[in-house]
Protein backbone atom coordinates (compact mmCIF):
# COMPACT_ATOMS: atom_id res chain seq x y z
CA UNK A 1 0.00 0.00 0.00
CA UNK A 2 1.31 3.32 -0.86
CA UNK A 3 2.71 4.72 2.18
CA UNK A 4 0.60 7.97 2.21
CA UNK A 5 -2.79 6.05 2.03
CA UNK A 6 -1.27 3.91 4.72
CA UNK A 7 -0.61 6.80 7.33
CA UNK A 8 -3.89 8.27 6.43
CA UNK A 9 -5.90 5.45 7.12
CA UNK A 10 -3.60 4.23 10.41
CA UNK A 11 -4.81 8.33 10.81
CA UNK A 12 -8.52 7.49 10.40
CA UNK A 13 -8.65 4.75 12.90
CA UNK A 14 -7.75 6.53 15.71
CA UNK A 15 -9.93 9.37 14.98
CA UNK A 16 -12.83 9.83 17.32
CA UNK A 17 -16.09 9.21 14.89
CA UNK A 18 -16.89 12.75 15.18
CA UNK A 19 -13.36 13.53 13.57
CA UNK A 20 -14.02 10.74 10.98
CA UNK A 21 -17.25 12.21 9.59
CA UNK A 22 -16.17 15.82 9.86
CA UNK A 23 -12.24 16.07 8.36
CA UNK A 24 -10.12 15.02 5.63
CA UNK A 25 -6.65 14.26 5.63
CA UNK A 26 -5.04 16.21 2.66
CA UNK A 27 -1.14 15.52 1.05
CA UNK A 28 0.45 18.44 0.77
CA UNK A 29 4.26 18.10 0.77
CA UNK A 30 4.80 21.43 -1.15
CA UNK A 31 4.07 23.37 2.42
CA UNK A 32 6.54 24.21 4.55
CA UNK A 33 4.93 23.77 7.49
CA UNK A 34 4.34 19.72 8.59
CA UNK A 35 0.43 20.33 9.34
CA UNK A 36 -1.64 22.75 8.56
CA UNK A 37 -5.14 23.78 8.72
CA UNK A 38 -7.55 26.44 7.41
CA UNK A 39 -10.50 27.93 9.71
CA UNK A 40 -13.48 26.14 9.04
CA UNK A 41 -16.26 28.34 7.15
CA UNK A 42 -19.73 27.65 8.12
CA UNK A 43 -21.31 26.72 4.93
CA UNK A 44 -18.35 23.95 4.11
CA UNK A 45 -18.97 20.70 5.75
CA UNK A 46 -15.47 18.89 5.25
CA UNK A 47 -12.43 20.32 7.62
CA UNK A 48 -9.15 19.78 5.73
CA UNK A 49 -5.98 18.98 7.51
CA UNK A 50 -2.97 19.22 5.05
CA UNK A 51 -0.25 17.18 5.77
CA UNK A 52 3.50 17.20 4.75
CA UNK A 53 4.00 13.73 4.86
CA UNK A 54 7.76 13.82 3.81
CA UNK A 55 8.08 16.03 7.03
CA UNK A 56 5.74 14.03 9.13
CA UNK A 57 6.98 10.47 8.94
CA UNK A 58 9.97 12.30 10.51
CA UNK A 59 8.00 11.83 13.80
CA UNK A 60 7.52 9.03 15.90
CA UNK A 61 4.48 7.40 15.78
CA UNK A 62 3.06 8.74 19.51
CA UNK A 63 3.53 12.05 18.38
CA UNK A 64 2.21 11.74 14.95
CA UNK A 65 -1.12 10.38 17.07
CA UNK A 66 -1.40 13.23 19.83
CA UNK A 67 -0.63 15.96 17.19
CA UNK A 68 -3.36 14.42 15.17
CA UNK A 69 -5.96 13.97 17.57
CA UNK A 70 -5.09 17.75 19.16
CA UNK A 71 -5.80 19.08 15.74
CA UNK A 72 -8.85 17.36 14.72
CA UNK A 73 -10.35 17.45 18.24
CA UNK A 74 -9.76 21.85 18.02
CA UNK A 75 -11.16 21.61 14.07
CA UNK A 76 -14.36 19.78 15.59
CA UNK A 77 -15.01 22.40 18.30
CA UNK A 78 -15.30 25.15 16.20
CA UNK A 79 -18.95 25.71 16.60
CA UNK A 80 -20.35 28.82 14.43
CA UNK A 81 -23.73 28.57 15.75
CA UNK A 82 -23.61 27.98 18.80
CA UNK A 83 -25.47 30.65 20.79
CA UNK A 84 -23.71 33.67 21.67
CA UNK A 85 -22.85 36.85 21.37
CA UNK A 86 -20.61 36.86 18.92
CA UNK A 87 -22.58 34.47 16.71
CA UNK A 88 -25.44 36.71 17.34
CA UNK A 89 -23.20 39.69 16.48
CA UNK A 90 -21.98 37.71 12.83
CA UNK A 91 -25.63 37.04 12.05
CA UNK A 92 -27.18 40.12 12.65
CA UNK A 93 -24.34 41.61 10.50
CA UNK A 94 -25.38 39.14 7.80
CA UNK A 95 -28.85 39.54 7.87
CA UNK A 96 -28.47 43.06 7.76
CA UNK A 97 -26.63 43.20 4.51
CA UNK A 98 -28.80 40.63 2.74
CA UNK A 99 -31.77 43.07 3.95
CA UNK A 100 -29.45 46.60 2.35
CA UNK A 101 -28.71 45.05 -0.61
CA UNK A 102 -32.19 44.39 -1.33
CA UNK A 103 -33.04 48.02 -0.79
CA UNK A 104 -29.54 49.24 -2.19
CA UNK A 105 -28.37 50.94 0.93
CA UNK A 106 -25.12 51.62 0.75
CA UNK A 107 -24.59 52.99 4.35
CA UNK A 108 -26.69 50.63 5.54
CA UNK A 109 -24.77 47.95 3.81
CA UNK A 110 -21.40 49.29 5.48
CA UNK A 111 -22.73 49.30 8.90
CA UNK A 112 -24.48 45.73 8.49
CA UNK A 113 -20.96 44.40 6.66
CA UNK A 114 -18.93 46.10 9.71
CA UNK A 115 -20.78 44.31 12.39
CA UNK A 116 -20.69 41.06 10.34
CA UNK A 117 -16.90 41.68 10.36
CA UNK A 118 -16.74 42.15 14.33
CA UNK A 119 -18.59 39.15 15.21
CA UNK A 120 -16.31 37.02 12.22
CA UNK A 121 -13.28 38.16 14.03
CA UNK A 122 -14.28 37.71 17.50
CA UNK A 123 -15.31 34.13 16.83
CA UNK A 124 -11.78 33.67 14.95
CA UNK A 125 -10.11 34.80 18.18
CA UNK A 126 -12.25 32.95 20.58
CA UNK A 127 -11.27 29.79 18.68
CA UNK A 128 -7.41 30.40 19.22
CA UNK A 129 -7.85 31.88 22.84
CA UNK A 130 -5.20 29.91 25.27
CA UNK A 131 -7.99 28.61 27.19
CA UNK A 132 -10.01 26.61 23.72
CA UNK A 133 -6.07 25.22 22.62
CA UNK A 134 -5.21 24.20 25.74
CA UNK A 135 -8.68 22.32 26.22
CA UNK A 136 -7.68 20.82 22.87
CA UNK A 137 -4.93 19.43 24.10
CA UNK A 138 -6.45 17.64 27.03
CA UNK A 139 -9.12 16.39 25.04
CA UNK A 140 -6.64 14.63 22.45
CA UNK A 141 -5.30 13.67 26.02
CA UNK A 142 -8.64 11.88 26.68
CA UNK A 143 -9.41 10.08 23.22
CA UNK A 144 -5.55 9.11 22.94
CA UNK A 145 -6.44 7.15 26.78
CA UNK A 146 -9.20 5.39 25.02
CA UNK A 147 -6.92 4.55 22.33
CA UNK A 148 -4.01 2.78 24.88
CA UNK A 149 -1.96 5.08 25.71
CA UNK A 150 -1.50 6.09 29.41
CA UNK A 151 -2.60 9.67 30.22
CA UNK A 152 1.19 11.29 31.12
CA UNK A 153 2.62 9.02 28.36
CA UNK A 154 0.00 11.13 25.85
CA UNK A 155 0.89 14.61 27.04
CA UNK A 156 4.37 13.97 26.92
CA UNK A 157 3.98 12.40 23.36
CA UNK A 158 2.37 15.53 22.47
CA UNK A 159 4.18 17.92 23.94
CA UNK A 160 7.54 16.36 22.18
CA UNK A 161 5.60 16.43 19.12
CA UNK A 162 5.03 20.36 19.95
CA UNK A 163 8.75 20.66 19.94
CA UNK A 164 10.00 18.30 17.64
CA UNK A 165 7.66 19.95 14.88
CA UNK A 166 9.20 23.61 15.58
CA UNK A 167 12.74 22.27 15.05
CA UNK A 168 12.05 20.17 11.49
CA UNK A 169 10.25 23.51 10.54
CA UNK A 170 13.37 24.96 11.13
CA UNK A 171 11.64 27.49 13.49
CA UNK A 172 13.52 28.61 16.44
CA UNK A 173 11.40 29.36 19.22
CA UNK A 174 7.88 28.27 20.25
CA UNK A 175 5.53 30.63 20.53
CA UNK A 176 3.44 32.23 23.82
CA UNK A 177 0.71 29.85 23.32
CA UNK A 178 2.85 26.92 22.24
CA UNK A 179 4.99 28.09 25.46
CA UNK A 180 1.57 27.86 27.51
CA UNK A 181 0.61 24.79 26.27
CA UNK A 182 3.79 22.33 26.89
CA UNK A 183 3.69 24.29 30.24
CA UNK A 184 0.59 22.61 30.47
CA UNK A 185 1.40 19.57 29.17
CA UNK A 186 4.43 19.04 31.39
CA UNK A 187 2.24 19.95 34.80
CA UNK A 188 -0.03 16.37 32.98
CA UNK A 189 2.56 14.48 32.17
CA UNK A 190 3.95 14.67 35.82
CA UNK A 191 7.62 16.31 34.61
CA UNK A 192 6.29 20.07 36.38
CA UNK A 193 4.71 21.06 39.31
CA UNK A 194 3.64 24.14 38.01
CA UNK A 195 -0.30 24.00 36.56
CA UNK A 196 -1.17 26.91 34.13
CA UNK A 197 -2.26 30.02 36.39
CA UNK A 198 -6.58 30.04 36.33
CA UNK A 199 -6.22 33.58 34.61
CA UNK A 200 -3.72 32.60 32.06
CA UNK A 201 -6.19 29.42 31.35
CA UNK A 202 -8.64 32.37 30.41
CA UNK A 203 -6.75 34.90 28.01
Amino acid sequence: MNPELSETTRLLDIMPASGRMMTKIVGKNQQPTIIETTFPLPWKNDRVIYLNFDLWMNLPKGQRDLIMLRTVNWLCEIQWFKPNLNQGIFAVGLIGVISQLSEADVVGILVAGGLSTIGLIKIWQNNHSTQTELAADEMAIRVATRRGYQKAEAANYLLQGIENVAKIEGRNNLNFTELVRCQNLRAIAGLSPVAIPEKVRKE
